[in-house]
């Protein structure tokens, strides 16, 4: 846990008071504002939506079991295939098996934050297969060497100057390159890259359990291209992502392109409910669903947490969170930051390694306020806490200092004990270094309020 955990302090620290850093943040967290500002504006009753969403993920959710069952069968009569994965080396390993199995050496892949849980691209480059992102955003960052900053907008962390300095670099686009010039070469440079691949992988914004459908939205196209033009489709997605029923989605996708990007409904979105079929032109000859747990299953099984589960991935939390908005995506170094992320990374990635998320928070609830399935997030942040607490992730310095804070707070004579100039000594000692260097240590005063109250009294009976 320390080695984990102190890099989160040093790069939270060092990203907090970069100056440069934070006023690309907020400019482009700001955009975001005023379009979902706008975009909210759509809704008649946004409560109603959202309190109808968060009810049907909840049943979604407590009926798990059923609906992957129902989404398995539908799918695979399809003629489709759901391969199911217990952990990101089960995931790896069947994805590889596939692109073995068809001689695959180059693969197209939209934005997918799953398959950033599971490091596939790592995984798959260290087999030599060639992998590339074609969403901009994870474009760029892939280009960089980075992972996506945040869960929608990968490279939120960039102005439009780093982007065209970075192509300058990586292609020779000339250093003054316009956000139309950078995306027209991109374009012209992936629309080859989609026609020769060999595989095109995706995530997936929901599944859908009575149609067997997979669910895509976007907004560049380059989901469609990486799921028509190569001949086998692999889809990897989490199996919380499942809606009881496609009519569902015309209470999802607009709440997830509101609160995700502003917009009333995201530009591009595709149900595909397995392969080619006997008399189709278009679209892939085999279809594959992975479905991953990868610790979902320890979220579920907590009573409280599993509300989590109900994450529709837009984004929201992370964009009105203080503490990311001062210290970004990359600090956390986790696959999902900001508040969503630190409820569910302490039980996918371990809690012992990184229960700290879930106490980097300030708990000011505007996390809860913004979600559109109404998920309680700093409450559950709270939970977590408790159940690290529980399970005994605590050293045993913590341990020491929180029995021994207890047994003084518990006895009038130790509290008693000794003149304000040693308390304030000793507190000193012992908690100035996790209190943090850039906090001061409330101060004991003179008198404490038992010896207020009884010179009131004394004064009042006089």
């Amino acid at each position: 846990m320390t080695e984990i955990y102190n890099k989160f302090r040093q790069d939270s620290e060092n990203k907090a008071f970069d100056r440069e850093h934070r006023r690309k943040l907020d400019f482009n967290i700001g955009r975001y504002d005023e379009a979902v500002k706008r975009g909210k504006q759509q809704y008649a009753n946004l409560e109603l939506a959202r309190q109808r969403a968060a009810a049907i993920r909840y049943r979604a959710i407590a009926d798990l079991e059923k609906n992957l069952a129902d989404f398995e069968s539908n799918f695979e009569r399809n003629g489709g295939k759901v391969i199911w994965a217990l952990d990101a080396a089960d995931a790896l390993r069947e994805i590889e098996t596939i692109l073995l199995n068809h001689k695959a050496a180059k693969v197209v892949k939209s934005k997918s934050m799953v398959s950033e849980e599971i490091s596939l691209n790592d995984h798959l480059e260290k087999s030599g297969i060639e992998v590339l992102e074609t969403d901009l955003g994870e474009y760029i960052v892939q280009q960089a060497g980075e992972h996506p900053y945040h869960i929608v907008t990968p490279a939120m962390h960039k102005s439009k100057e780093d982007v065209a300095v970075l192509f300058n670099e990586k292609f020779g686009l000339p250093v003054k390159s316009t956000p139309e010039d950078i995306t027209a070469y991109v374009r012209k440079k992936l629309r080859e890259k989609f026609f020769y691949a060999d595989v095109g992988i995706t995530g997936a914004n929901f599944i859908i359990a009575d149609t067997g459908s997979v669910c895509v939205t976007e907004n560049e196209g380059n989901g469609l291209l990486s799921m028509s033009f190569p001949k086998v489709h692999i889809v990897v997605t989490g199996i919380e992502k499942v809606l009881p029923s496609f009519r569902n989605l015309d209470l999802f996708w607009p709440l997830l392109a509101t609160h995700g990007t502003g917009q009333y409904v995201t530009a591009y979105n595709s149900l595909i409910s397995g392969p080619r079929q006997d008399g189709e032109t278009d679209g892939p000859k085999e279809m594959y669903v992975v479905l991953l747990d990868n610790g979902r299953s320890q979220l579920l099984a907590r009573k409280n947490q599993r509300r989590a589960l109900s994450c529709i991935r837009c984004g929201a939390c992370l964009n009105t969170c203080p503490v990311y908005r001062t210290i970004g995506g990359h600090a956390y170094g986790t696959t999902y930051s900001g508040p969503i992320g630190s409820v569910i990374t302490p039980w996918i990635k371990g809690m012992n390694e990184y229960k700290h998320m879930s106490f980097a928070s300030s708990l000011c609830g505007s996390c809860t306020e913004v979600c559109p399935v109404k998920i309680n997030l700093h409450e559950l942040l709270l939970y977590n806490r408790n159940d690290s607490v529980k399970l005994k992730t605590f050293t045993v310095s913590e341990a020491f200092s929180m029995f021994a804070w207890k047994t003084i707070m518990l006895n009038r004579k130790w509290m008693d004990f000794g003149s304000p100039r040693l308390k304030n000594f000793v507190l000193n000692k012992a908690f100035s270094k996790q209190w943090g260097s850039r906090r001061k240590l409330p101060v004991v005063s003179d008198k404490n309020f038992r010896q207020l109250w009884e010179e009131r009294k004394e004064g009042k009976s006089g």
